[in-house]
């Protein structure tokens, strides 16, 4: 069993890994927690398609990232719903870069359309 890297403590398939297949993610939290997993296994294309058309970028070139991150965990601060279609999702992701530690301290803010949840932009910290 691999187990997820967004910190739930459930088998990768029984959580993120069902989004990154396909499934739509049912919440703002559950799209910001795959969209992490998706950054750990360097899944684009995901990103990608889960990014509101309004601020996504091109590409993300993420398996030229040299060195590439090594993804230490993720832990979600809060998860608000502003209105029936707006969200924010606080979290810190950690990570290592050619030894040295990181913090990526984020509130993002995500979108619902057609019912499906779109992470917009975010303010870093």
């Amino acid at each position: 069993m691999s187990v997820c890297p967004c910190g739930s403590g459930l088998a990768l398939s029984a959580c993120c890994g069902r989004y990154l297949a396909g499934t739509l993610a049912p919440t703002a939290e559950s799209l910001m927690r795959s969209r992490y997993t998706a950054f750990t296994l360097l899944d684009e294309a995901y990103l990608l398609a889960t990014w509101h058309a309004s601020t996504r970028p091109l590409s993300l070139d993420l398996v030229r990232d040299d060195p590439r991150p090594q993804w230490l965990g993720l832990k979600v601060v809060r998860h608000q719903l502003q209105d029936a279609t707006h969200a924010t999702v606080e979290f810190v992701a950690r990570q290592k870069i050619a030894g040295r530690a990181y913090r990526l301290h984020e509130i993002s803010r995500f979108v619902l359309e057609d019912g499906r949840w779109f992470y917009v932009d975010g303010d870093v910290d």
